[in-house]
């Protein structure tokens, strides 16, 4: 029992609060495709103007994250995929799942201590994020490494929310599972597009440019 209440904690927290924030922060990059530089700077700033934003992070983001990033793992660990004996689609995404959530895990780390790490060590303002992002992407293997990270956390969002559905009884019949598989496809190619286009823009030297303009001024004070 206690390892049941264990994966539905799991599977709750990659919903509420972790899909939500997730949502969230891609619509935060892709107001870089919208507002350019400034656009960018705007999101990130109105983010962390929130009242008690530290602990609404702790709480909301940080600690969820923690949770279902570790079980996950276990849970990754202690899959049996049956692929050579059973090629179905059910199979296929059990397998998916795993692979991407580990994959998505150890993107998110790496991805965490370039930006938020560094600003928290006082390296990099949250001004100049926009630069930090250019940097990366201007690397050929890190925008890989970025485009593969992407990809597999968009997957195991989409997919994870799928699973939810599932096991959480809100579709239970077939039919059901069949439209919410279609719609959650769906929601996998937009938010993988949105991400994947904020990447591409990131690129643009305007945010070089930001970033520098962010440093000088940062001398000068």
């Amino acid at each position: 029992m206690r390892e049941f209440y264990s994966r539905k904690i799991h599977s709750l927290l990659g919903v509420i609060p972790l899909g939500a924030f997730f949502i969230e922060h891609m619509l935060t990059n892709f107001s870089a495709v919208e507002g350019g530089a400034s656009g960018f700077q705007d999101s990130v700033a109105w983010l962390n103007s929130l009242p008690l934003v530290f602990f609404l992070e702790l709480l909301f983001i940080w600690l969820p994250l923690l949770y279902h990033g570790v079980y996950g793992l276990y849970i990754a660990y202690q899959a049996k995929p049956n692929l050579n004996r059973f090629n179905l689609e059910r199979n296929w995404r059990y397998t998916l799942q795993r692979i991407t959530g580990i994959v998505t895990f150890i993107f998110i780390v790496w991805h965490l201590y370039e930006t938020r790490v560094q600003v928290a060590l006082g390296n990099v303002t949250h001004e100049e994020l926009g630069g930090v992002m250019h940097d990366i992407t201007s690397n050929p293997a890190l925008l890989a490494v970025y485009i593969i990270g992407i990809v597999a956390a968009c997957f195991h969002f989409a997919n994870g929310l799928w699973s939810f559905l599932i096991s959480w009884g809100i579709t239970v019949g077939p039919r059901s599972q069949r439209v919410s598989s279609f719609i959650c496809l769906g929601l996998f190619v937009v938010v993988t597009f949105m991400f994947l286009l904020s990447l591409v823009t990131f690129r643009d030297d305007e945010f070089q440019a930001a970033a520098s303009a962010a440093q000088t001024l940062q001398s000068f004070i």
